[in-house]
């Protein structure tokens, strides 16, 4: 057996309940392909859900303090699913972090193309317009191919640079690098009407306020997480910051926080919905899940199940 099921989708669609279900059904372990859930310490606000008799890896994997790369989360899955493998168990990889997912399971051929720390702090503090431009003059393909979210993003700016540059320095060597993954995929996807998604959106960020999140972001800063470290740019996290500079009412956070929420559920249907191989199912049939696993059933059972 050399099988991998991916369960993705929408943030608030249940992907981790589901992927729960499914574990207990069919002997397996999840790992989790989300990256604001690497972080330790944010459990709440990024809402990990503790797995009630089956493993769940990827939680924890790092201080919130630190940076944390795709290519460190590639390491950490690929040993994850070998394991999970070798034992005879099914990986179920899990969540909405589409690039994660994409990593894992077609590779990325730049993601270990080091850091260059002098590179950065040359872009430091340079505004989004200027990156770009510089990334045109080095990679004209490359920006592009970047939609609007990753031209306002200075962090994802300087990394396409940094990897532009190298490869111009290494001409004629760069082979990229490549997961091996499992010989057969089943990817289920859930969604849900936009109406039914975004309440579910608000009522859990709502029960997420209810359960603590500022006393956990509390604990974060009192334990040395500053607003400019890359987890507490996490959405659910850096919406809290005028808050607690004293700027802002909590009641205007937390709708915030919601819209936020929805335009990043939107974002993500954007992303999976260009792959082609992802079975979608809608949440709000109640025979989703019945459906969800017949379906595993039989491509788990077949002999010779082929890439999906």
């Amino acid at each position: 057996m050399n099988k991998l099921l991916v369960i993705c989708g929408p943030t608030a669609a249940g992907k981790t309940a589901l992927a729960i279900a499914l574990a207990k059904k069919f002997n397996g372990e999840i790992v989790s392909a989300d990256s604001r859930q690497v972080y330790k310490g944010m459990d709440i606000g990024t809402g990990k859900e503790w797995g009630k008799g089956v493993v769940i890896h990827g939680y924890d994997l790092v201080d919130p303090k630190k940076e944390f790369s795709i290519s460190q989360y590639l390491r950490f899955a690929r040993k994850f699913i070998s394991d999970i493998t070798k034992r005879g168990k099914l990986p179920i990889l899990v969540g909405g972090t589409g690039f994660y997912i994409k990593g894992v399971i077609d590779g990325i051929p730049t993601v270990f193309v080091p850091q260059n720390k002098d590179l950065r702090k040359n872009l430091e503090g340079r505004g989004t317009e200027d990156l770009f431009e510089k990334l045109a003059q080095i990679d004209s393909v490359r920006a592009g191919q970047m939609n609007s979210s990753d031209r306002r993003n200075p962090r994802r700016l300087i990394r396409a640079i940094e990897v532009a540059t190298w490869k111009l320095e290494h001409s004629g060597s760069f082979r990229g690098s490549r997961f091996r993954i499992p010989d057969s995929i089943l990817m289920v996807g859930l969604t849900a009407p936009r109406d039914i998604l975004e309440a579910r959106i608000g009522d859990r960020v709502d029960a997420r306020v209810k359960i603590g999140i500022k006393g956990e972001i509390r604990r974060l800063i009192d334990s040395g997480a500053d607003w400019s470290h890359q987890s507490m740019q996490a959405l659910g996290y850096k919406q809290w910051r005028d808050y607690f500079e004293g700027e802002v009412s909590e009641e205007v956070i937390i709708e915030e926080w919601k819209r936020e929420e929805r335009k990043y559920a939107r974002r993500q249907l954007t992303w999976f919905r260009k792959d082609k191989r992802i079975n979608w199912f809608d949440i709000a049939d109640g025979k989703f899940g019945k459906e969800v696993e017949r379906l595993v059933k039989k491509w788990y059972t077949a002999p010779d199940a082929k890439k999906s």
